[in-house]
């Protein structure tokens, strides 16, 4: 019996694109060439055969590339990317995500005041640490933080803002419990 992932994909895209991409970059019908490509990208500079791969993702996943802005690309680059290097679970915040896997506070600290370049160049590191601790990141509020940030519209950027502070709080929520268990 098929499953959502394997028929209803466009209906699964307009609820949670990024839970239909990783299905896709996850399900093994994906090229094993398509998923190296992604995990390579260059999301500002994309080579043929990355652009390649990656339309093929985002159509498979229910999104209309098509119509979109010069600028939507490399941040779907850079999500196809994080998923295809860290995977996706949406069971869990990321702030809590951020802490089981260890990442220093320094570290998320740089990821919530980063905007612009220095935040995309941080998360792909970001994202092979966690990776190495099996902790895979929660696309839903990554995934639109790299869509929101350093937006030119105010909405958009005030919503960023929004999410960075969302994010803070369950990080530094489960850095707190740990220590208050933890022996003195």
């Amino acid at each position: 019996m098929p499953t959502d992932d394997e028929h209803d994909t466009p209906a699964i895209a307009e609820r949670d694109p990024f839970s239909a991409l990783a299905a896709y970059i996850a399900r093994k019908s994906t090229s094993t060439g398509d998923r190296a490509a992604l995990a390579r990208l260059q999301p500002e500079a994309l080579q043929p055969h990355e652009l390649a791969a990656l339309a093929r993702a985002l159509l498979a996943a229910g999104l209309s590339p098509e119509s979109w802005q010069v600028q939507t690309w490399p941040r779907w680059a850079l999500i196809a990317q994080g998923i295809a290097l860290a995977g996706h679970d949406g069971r869990q915040r990321l702030g809590e995500q951020l802490a089981r896997a260890g990442v220093a506070e320094s570290r998320v600290t740089k990821l919530l005041t980063s905007r612009g370049d220095a935040f995309r160049q941080l998360l792909p590191r970001l994202l092979r640490l966690m990776a190495s601790k099996g902790v895979a990141p929660n696309w839903r509020e990554l995934g639109e933080l790299i869509l929101m940030e350093s937006s030119a519209e105010r909405p958009q950027r005030d919503a960023a803002e929004a999410l960075r502070l969302r994010i803070a709080g369950p990080y530094f929520s489960t850095l707190a419990r740990a220590a208050s268990k933890s022996p003195q």
